[in-house]
């Protein structure tokens, strides 16, 4: 590696015995490979102990096999800077390794990044932090962006964030945090362009993946949005959600496609939250090829997600609300070649907001097997939802859905239960009545809904069921459906 394009950190007086504190060494490897006008810094095998470090433009930080960079657990080592945390822009503890206004920067190899973040996750839970967390890898406003090969473990809180940067790639790296610590994000994009993950292992205590553009809480106008983002070729494991967008999308989030995934144990598979006030639009979102095993919910759209304003009467109110900019607007969703096994709670959990009701959704090739022995629990984080266990599909205020070649089997109740709703199509939905006077489908207040191309199974009488007297326009197999309603 003696190449004038490359410098040893050793040669800085790095000593990587795991108990020198090696910043100052390590920065100045940094500050002296971009004023040569860029490069590579090398840290060979070691450990190293270390506060935060500030890259350059660039410049890429190349950890070799063997190398274990430890994050120092005293906040003094961490200077306070102007970023965003929760969707907020606020004061926090710097990253372990970040920088700002950045161009062509990388972070590669096999070595492991740990952020020992048990101590931060111990004053977290005290409630003795002035400020947020340390994340473990967080550039902001940069372009040009890779980090490749290494593994990331035990972070302080977020792992990978990149904020309002342009060109991300994120490729083969290994994210492991303990299922309990808090607030340990896998990979959370924040109002990017253009970016790339995947070949990715992420096991943590949070969401996996979790696509963000900020909340109302700051100035709007000058929210940018997340757009323009790939997910494929990950595994995903524990955590709160595989992939997730939102809360924070006041700035909106648009242009994403999620494929060729496996998630194992996540609570939700692909999960999609917001609520009133939030404002945005998240749309044009295509999610294909997804296996998933022992998930609460595999597909969750929640528009009422209640946490940090729990018994808000004006978020929890299902009646409809004038639309104003903070109305949130969800549309052309479609999710299509999905195999979930053992899913517990429900089949899916999908609701819009009366006012705004999510637009243009889709399920498509989508086969759910639900486990046996599923306990009962909440689908999502609302106020006000009943407890659920291997309930079928439930969707209300939805307009323009499509429902074609979905397979439901070990479900309680209705395979589909269709509320506040209209232009559905549904086609060759495959699921059977679990018992004697349960329909297949339930439609409540749904206007023009077309139902064909399905086998009824035993109970033709009981396949479709209209559970009031408001819904209109209803057809089943090309006829009317007042011949099989309740």
């Amino acid at each position: 590696m003696n190449s004038p394009a490359v410098l040893d950190v050793r040669d800085f007086g790095a000593a990587g015995d795991g108990k020198a504190l090696d910043t100052a060494a390590i920065q100045a490897c940094l500050d002296a490979c971009s004023a040569q006008g860029g490069g590579t810094v090398w840290v060979p095998a070691g450990a190293y102990l270390t506060g935060a470090l500030s890259l350059h433009s660039y410049v890429t930080l190349h950890l070799d096999a063997g190398v274990r960079l430890l994050g120092s657990t005293d906040p003094a080592h961490y200077p306070i800077i102007r970023s965003r945390w929760e969707g907020v822009d606020r004061d926090t503890y710097a990253p372990l390794l970040g920088g700002a206004n950045l161009t062509h920067i990388a972070v590669t190899g096999r070595g492991v990044v740990d952020g020992q973040g048990a101590a931060w996750w111990q004053r977290h839970r005290a409630g003795s932090l002035a400020h947020p967390r340390p994340r473990l890898i967080s550039f902001q406003d940069c372009r040009n962006v890779r980090i490749a090969g290494i593994t990331c473990i035990n972070s302080p809180s977020w792992t990978v964030s990149p904020l309002r940067c342009e060109n991300v790639t994120v490729d083969g790296i290994t994210i492991v945090n303990p299922q309990d610590s808090p607030n340990t994000d896998g990979i959370n994009p924040d109002s990017c362009h253009n970016v790339h993950i995947a070949n990715c292992h992420i096991d943590v205590g949070d969401d996996c993946i979790a696509i963000k553009s900020g909340t109302e809480a700051s100035d709007r106008s000058a929210l940018q949005p997340c757009e323009n983002i790939t997910v494929t070729n990950c595994t995903m494991l524990h955590g709160h959600g595989g992939v997730v967008i939102g809360s924070e999308m006041s700035g909106s989030v648009r242009n994403v496609v999620i494929s060729n995934c496996v998630f194992d144990g996540t609570d939700r598979g692909i999960r999609f939250k917001s609520r009133r006030g939030r404002g945005g639009v998240v749309e044009d979102v295509r999610v294909t090829n997804i296996i998933m095993r022992d998930v609460l919910c595999p597909v969750t759209v929640n528009l009422y997600y209640a946490v940090g304003v729990w018994g808000d009467p004006d978020v929890a109110d299902r009646r409809p609300r004038a639309t104003s900019d903070n109305t949130p607007t969800f549309r052309r969703i479609h999710i299509s070649h999905v195999t979930a096994l053992d899913a517990r709670l429900a089949a899916g959990f999908i609701i819009g907001l009366p006012e705004k009701p999510l637009e243009d959704f889709s399920l498509s090739d989508v086969s759910v097997m639900m486990a046996p022995d599923a306990e009962a629990g909440y689908p999502e984080m609302a106020d006000g939802l009943e407890i659920m266990q291997r309930t079928g599909f439930y969707l209300r205020n939805v307009s323009g859905l499509r429902l074609h070649s979905v397979s439901l089997q070990g479900h309680a109740g209705p395979a589909l239960q269709l509320v506040d709703s209209c232009d559905a199509d549904v086609f060759a939905l495959a699921a059977r009545s679990p018992e004697p006077g349960v329909p297949v489908i339930s439609l409540c207040n749904v206007a023009r809904a077309l139902v064909h191309g399905s086998l009824p199974g035993d109970s033709r009488d009981q396949y479709v069921r209209i559970e009031d007297d408001q819904s209109h326009g209803v057809m089943v197999n090309g006829a009317t459906a007042q011949a099989v309603a309740a």
